[in-house]
Parts: C-alpha cells; sequence; structure tokens
C-alpha cells in the first residue's frame, strides 16, 4: 500500500518546494520507491517531459531528487500566468484559458487530481506531496484545491512549515492552524520551522507552546541554507543563479545541490519521526 505525507506552508516561500525535494532524495537514499506530487501549480516556469507533457519546474527536479523521470501525474494540474489571466494544464496538455470571471469545475479539477495519484501509486513506495501557498487563504476556500482539499481526498498526515526568516513564525504557524476547521486541524501532525539563523536554544519556550497549542510535534528548526534550485515563481526569480543549457548537467548539478543540502540540515531535521507519521498516515 502506498503511503504519503504533505508539506503545507503559512506563507509563499517557506520552503515547501525544497523541504519536499530533501525529503524525496532522503527516502530515496533509503533504497524507498518515492514520487513527487503537487495537485495544483502555479508557475511561471514549466519543463516538458519527454512525453511532451508539461509540469511545474519545481515537480520535475523533485522526481529527479528521486531519482526518477519526471511524469505528467506528477502535477496534474499547472496555471500558468498569460496576460491578464492564465492557461490552465491539465495531465500535461493545454486545456483553456481563463481570467478571474471564468468559473472552473472544482469537481472536475479534483477527479483529474486522484486520478493522477492513482496511477502513481501503483508504481511507488512512497509520494511525497507539496501544496501551494498557504491552506489559510479564506478567500480562496471555495476555489482551491492544493492544499487541504487534497490531504482529506488522498488522506495525506501534514507537516506545516512556517518562514522564520521574515519574522512571527509562531503566529504564522499558529494563526494558519487556527483559520482552518476542527476536521483539517486533524490533519496536521507536525511543524517545521525554516531558515533559521542564531541558537536554536532561543526558540525552545516557543515551540513548546505551539506544540501543545497546535497538538503536534515541532520536526525541526531548519538552518538557513542556500540550495541551487529552479526558480518557480516572482517571489523567487532572480534569487539563483543560472543552470547548465542542457538537462543532463542541470540534473547532475542539481542532485550535489541537494545531496550536500539534505546533509546539512539532516542533523536539524527529525527525519526518523517524519517516517514515523508516514508509516502510520492518518
Amino acid at each position: 500500500m502506498t503511503r504519503n505525507i504533505m508539506f503545507q506552508a503559512a506563507t509563499s516561500s517557506a520552503g515547501k518546494s525544497t523541504v519536499t525535494a530533501a525529503v524525496c532524495r532522503h527516502l530515496a537514499r533509503k533504497g524507498l520507491r518515492v514520487a513527487p506530487f503537487k495537485s495544483q501549480n502555479l508557475s511561471l516556469n514549466s519543463f516538458v517531459g519527454s512525453d511532451g507533457g508539461e509540469i511545474g519546474i519545481s515537480q520535475a527536479y523533485q522526481a529527479w531528487a528521486c531519482g526518477v523521470e519526471p511524469r505528467t501525474d506528477m502535477n496534474p494540474v499547472l496555471l500558468k500566468p498569460k496576460g491578464n489571466g492564465m492557461q490552465i494544464i491539465l495531465d500535461g496538455k493545454p486545456f483553456c484559458d481563463i481570467d478571474h470571471q471564468t468559473r472552473i469545475d472544482r469537481n472536475e479539477l479534483l477527479s483529474h487530481v486522484r486520478d493522477a495519484y492513482e496511477r502513481l501509486s501503483k508504481d511507488f513506495d512512497i509520494i511525497v506531496i507539496e501544496g501551494a501557498g498557504s491552506p489559510a487563504e479564506v478567500n480562496l476556500r471555495d476555489k482551491d484545491i492544493a492544499n487541504m482539499a487534497t490531504a482529506q481526498m488522498l488522506r495525506a498526515p501534514v507537516v506545516l512549515i512556517g518562514d522564520i526568516d521574515k519574522g512571527g513564525v509562531f503566529a504564522g504557524l499558529y494563526g494558519t492552524y487556527m483559520l482552518l476547521r476542527e476536521d483539517e486541524r486533524s490533519m496536521f501532525k507536525g511543524f517545521l520551522i525554516n531558515k533559521f539563523r542564531g541558537e536554536e536554544d532561543i526558540l525552545h519556550s516557543g515551540i513548546e507552546r505551539l506544540e501543545w497549542e497546535m497538538h503536534c510535534p515541532c520536526l525541526g528548526v531548519l538552518p538557513y541554507e542556500r540550495l541551487r534550485a529552479p526558480a518557480e515563481d516572482s517571489m523567487e526569480l532572480g534569487n539563483h543563479g543560472r543552470w547548465a543549457s542542457s538537462d543532463g548537467d542541470m540534473r547532475e548539478i542539481w542532485s550535489r545541490s541537494l545531496d550536500d543540502f539534505l546533509d546539512r540540515i539532516e542533523p536539524h531535521f527529525d527525519l526518523n519521526r517524519l517516517e514515523r507519521l508516514i508509516e502510520e498516515g492518518i
């Protein structure tokens, strides 16, 4: 039976894609068959696989972290900004163009998400799922398919990531938790504090309070580490170096960089506890 884990975040650019890739790499290095999954991605950059299907670029790199080739099932719904609207890529192929007035059948999109996940689950032991933005955008609750809708449909335990580098990490994590419904809160099985610079001792009292308030453990305080990774959205463009021109070079550089990154954060990340969460499921 395929198991899973999902990473969501209190804000955009908190490190979901990077943490997802690192966990994919960690599990793959243990000999497990692992795949990434992001039900819906909004990305300026995309990747075209060998089958001609298009997915968010972060899922391609996460697939390489797993030691497998990217598949369209790893990102069944891709939204690409286009003029004053966006283009929907569904199962790797252009589906339609939309603007802010367009109404899309949410249930139809969720059915594609479920089908893509089920196809992946036939070939992999663990699927590491990445959310999008924040699950607490209450104004978008009826439209969001990438966060709690996916977690509940796929019965995925959720780990919430907070970015301490921008400040307000405890309020961000707890506020996200409290803005969700009670049945959604029960899906949270842990949280991570990411991009920390300093001595972890100063965070202990805050972490203890948050563990008590959120009824789940802190899985780590990850240090601020730079990972050479592809820019996915406007918050990240310009923050990364140039990549080599060929896919082969990109994959090799990425793999080496990710291994180094994982080695640096592993002492700060309770990966054994994370593996138990995956094993226990929901």
